[in-house]
């Protein structure tokens, strides 16, 4: 499933087409989904002008004025793809080329702007794990999104932070991280390279380094830079290329070429000076990679 990263590089794809654009036709070619399309979903779109295109945590968000917010999640297959003439882009990275067969075609946007000739932007979802539903408030108060715990993009997420959110916490310290009520966006893929990069044990209690001491505050402030460091590091690159995601305009990310542990298994662990090997082991049902000899 496409992480944080992954969306975000969807998001700033979209943005220059959508944003201040009106949909003139609104498209949907099966009535369902993961779930089924809101009722008049394509009457509710049609003339609206979106006036901004946001994420949150791991779901695309499409502000409308005088209209509903829609929110967009891409499941584990799902893409946009750009078309302007005959030509198309899909904003996007994944180490697997994204379906671009029509067949999979399932909503399709036609917008034009004052800036801009028209264009088409479908979304195609082979599998259809992914979703569009409306907000009739601020996306951010609709359940799928209101439980949803701090951002890692930001200076928000900090050590004090992490010593509040991991504080008497028994579970493994990879569980919390992905425990999106506690953190939201973060996936398995950069969980792991973040636990790398700060030295700590994805087995570890998360309360460990929430406790007083310099030894648990020097971990914290390692952990949340390392979070915050390899989140950015992945959208600057275009995300991390997985398979069934794709940008849209149609590139391949490159950040799995600078995965330190990730899908690493039995390489030689690159910190300096570590003679240890990533290992692969399975944490509540995900493979987890890490070196036993320099994360504790």
């Amino acid at each position: 499933m496409p992480e944080l990263p992954e969306v975000e590089t969807v998001r700033r794809g979209l943005q220059p087409v959508l944003e201040g654009a009106r949909i003139v036709r609104a498209e949907t070619r099966r009535p369902d989904l993961r779930f089924p399309f809101p009722e008049n979903f394509s009457q509710r779109l049609t003339g609206r002008t979106i006036t901004a295109i946001g994420r949150r945590a791991k779901y695309l968000t499409m502000h409308m004025e005088d209209g509903p917010a829609l929110i967009c999640h891409l499941g584990m297959t799902g893409s946009f793809r750009i078309e302007d003439g005959p030509e198309s882009t899909v904003p996007g990275s994944f180490r697997y080329e994204r379906s671009k067969d029509s067949i999979h075609d399932h909503v399709i946007f036609d917008v034009v702007s004052a800036v801009q000739s028209p264009h088409r932007v479908v979304f195609n979802d082979p599998r259809r794990f992914g979703f569009m539903l409306f907000s009739d408030t601020v996306p951010d108060e609709h359940p799928m999104l209101a439980g949803l715990g701090v951002e890692p993009t930001g200076n928000a997420l900090d050590a004090d932070l992490l010593a509040v959110l991991f504080r008497n916490r028994k579970a493994p310290l990879k569980a919390a991280l992905l425990d999106q009520r506690l953190i939201a966006g973060l996936g398995n893929i950069y969980v792991c390279e973040a636990l790398w990069r700060a030295g700590l044990s994805p087995l570890r209690a998360a309360g460990t380094i929430a406790g007083p001491g310099a030894k648990a505050a020097a971990q914290r402030e390692k952990l949340a830079q390392s979070i915050r460091e390899v989140i950015a590091d992945a959208i600057a690159a275009g995300g991390s290329s997985l398979r069934d995601y794709m940008h849209t305009d149609g590139s391949l990310g490159y950040f799995q070429h600078s995965f330190a542990a990730y899908d690493r298994e039995g390489e030689p662990c690159s910190t300096p000076g570590c003679r240890g090997h990533i290992e692969r082991i399975v944490q509540s049902g995900r493979s987890t990679f890490y070196c036993r000899a320099c994360q504790k």
